[in-house]
């Protein structure tokens, strides 16, 4: 069973950047498509990146398109989220989310995070001056 655990959420200010990390343990995160999703308090919940288990994609929300940029290095058994530009409307916690799929070819950041097998408990990412 797949466990993920991400880290690298802290206070940032308006304009500057940040790196997450997803860490998996208990199997190869290499075998799953990975979403990146964040919940600004008193929302749902929504995706914000996402790759697939052999890097194809990546594709991202329209919000961050141009700032945030996910990669892999299943090698480490890690995705990772650079954030840049980021403002006070990126306030939220941030997950991540795998899917087992070694063969896709897409996916979606529409998918919601409650289809996905597996889930982080999320890291805290405060952007404010």
């Amino acid at each position: 069973q797949l466990q993920l655990v991400e880290s690298g959420g802290e206070l940032v200010q308006p304009g500057g950047s940040l790196g997450l990390s997803c860490e998996g343990s208990g199997d190869r995160v290499g075998l799953y498509t990975i979403g990146w999703f964040r919940q600004a308090p008193g929302k749902e919940p929504e995706g914000v990146a996402c790759i697939t288990a052999r890097g194809h994609g990546p594709n991202y929300a329209e919000f961050v398109k141009g700032r945030f940029i996910i990669s892999r290095d299943n090698g480490k058994n890690t995705v990772y989220l650079q954030m840049d530009s980021l403002t006070p409307e990126d306030t939220g916690v941030y997950a991540c989310a795998a899917d087992y799929d070694p063969y896709a070819s897409v996916c979606s950041v529409d998918r919601d995070k409650g289809q996905y097998e597996y889930r982080g408990q999320g890291t805290q990412v405060t952007v404010s001056s």
